[in-house]
């Protein structure tokens, strides 16, 4: 007879017969884990962050929009000190990658993650407690990131410790956060949230390649300009700080369409959707 703790195993060789114990740990240590193993691995996660004191979700956050000025500095270094205009449409969106590698690696907390994470709790447990939870989470993150990229976009706006060509490059990168109509950010703001989120589902599978997985993901984001409401915050927050754009354009042509789409992207796309694959396995295995 099978121990209960054997038939809600994870190892996909758990239900296989004539099986012994250590064939099916070793099966387990060469197999892929589970969309399930996956799903539990991240609402663990989400359930940790959940209970987190306000203080501390309050520094995290403030901590990831600082970081994630990296990768305006760091882009437009890039796309400052290269010529060709091939070269450079390839080459600079790397650049990008690095205030996620530093946020994410270092466990600091960003809205964009947040999308995915402790919204599996909550689709779990399905209360008040939990979405209450869940608002109050988005609402500390999203405000500490945000005054994280406002103090870097005050720095860039109001100090010259850059080179007059690197600061046109941040200009340059800049601009593209208020040029599209509300419509166009806000699909863009989808492919950000839904590629984020989709990263932060790969992770727990990745292992030793989690800083590849980054790289590649975020990569990708900055290639195709999609709009990201903390990377995007620093940008148009640096506008805002030398001149170039108002208060106004952050508010309406930026923030806004682009926090509905990011929600919209990571929520709707990844959580509800890998929430979706996994659900009846899930409570299959919450019976046995």
């Amino acid at each position: 007879m099978d121990h209960p703790a054997e038939r809600a195993s994870f190892n996909p060789a758990s239900k296989l017969d004539g099986v012994s114990r250590r064939q099916t740990e070793e099966i387990g240590s060469q197999s892929r884990p589970s969309a399930a193993l996956i799903h539990e691995t991240i609402r663990a996660e989400g359930e940790q962050e959940l209970e987190r004191r306000w203080w501390a979700i309050l520094l995290s956050g403030l901590a990831a929009g600082l970081s994630m000025g990296l990768s305006l500095v760091v882009q437009g270094e890039f796309h400052g000190v290269v010529s060709d205009e091939t070269v450079r449409r390839l080459f600079a969106p790397l650049g990008y990658s690095v205030g996620f590698l530093v946020v994410v690696m270092g466990r600091q907390q960003l809205f964009t993650e947040n999308t995915l994470t402790p919204i599996l709790p909550l689709l779990h447990h399905r209360d008040l407690g939990t979405l209450a939870n869940v608002l109050r989470l988005w609402a500390l993150v999203l405000a500490s990131n945000i005054a994280g990229t406002w103090a870097v976009g005050y720095v860039l706006g109001h100090t010259s410790i850059f080179e007059p060509r690197i600061v046109e490059a941040f200009i340059d990168l800049s601009r593209r956060t208020v040029e599209h109509g509300f419509s166009a950010t806000f699909v863009s703001a989808i492919f950000a949230g839904w590629l984020i989120a989709l990263m932060m589902w790969l992770l727990p599978a990745a292992q030793g390649s989690r800083a590849q997985i980054i790289v590649i993901m975020t990569y990708v984001v900055a290639l195709g300009e999609f709009s990201h409401i903390i990377a995007g915050s620093v940008e148009c927050a640096f506008l805002v700080q030398s001149g170039t754009a108002s208060l106004a354009q952050y508010a309406l042509d930026f923030f806004l369409p682009t926090i509905l789409g990011n929600i919209v992207g990571g929520t709707t796309l990844v959580a509800l959707l890998n929430y979706g694959q996994v659900a009846a396995e899930l409570e299959e295995r919450g019976e046995s």
